[in-house]
């Protein structure tokens, strides 16, 4: 009895792991690379203007404290002290006083 009891069980096991699902054969339908041609064919040309112009404006009318990060960004030291203080203190240490005395 315990001998069909384990072969039962070893059967339902085996059955188990071999089972391949539908889920499984999806990958192998679509390539999820495309070539150059297709790249950018889920956007019309009226959709890529409107996203260039609509971050013209994003890139005129952002924040002061956006330009401060940046500036704080691009110089090295100014953006290991900003790691440690903030990058308000940070803009203020390395690049106020070169602001305020033109």
């Amino acid at each position: 009895m315990k001998l069909l009891l384990l072969s039962v069980l070893a059967a339902l096991a085996a059955a188990a792991l071999c089972y391949e699902s539908h889920e499984s054969m999806e990958s192998y339908e679509i390539s999820p690379f495309i070539n150059r041609r297709n790249a950018n064919t889920f956007m019309s040309p009226q959709q890529r203007w409107r996203a260039k112009a609509q971050e013209r404006i994003r890139e005129r009318i952002k924040p002061a404290h956006e330009f401060n990060r940046e500036a704080c960004d691009d110089y090295r030291l100014c953006e290991r002290y900003a790691m440690v203080y903030g990058y308000n203190a940070a803009y203020d240490r390395y690049f106020r006083h070169r602001r305020s005395g033109k």
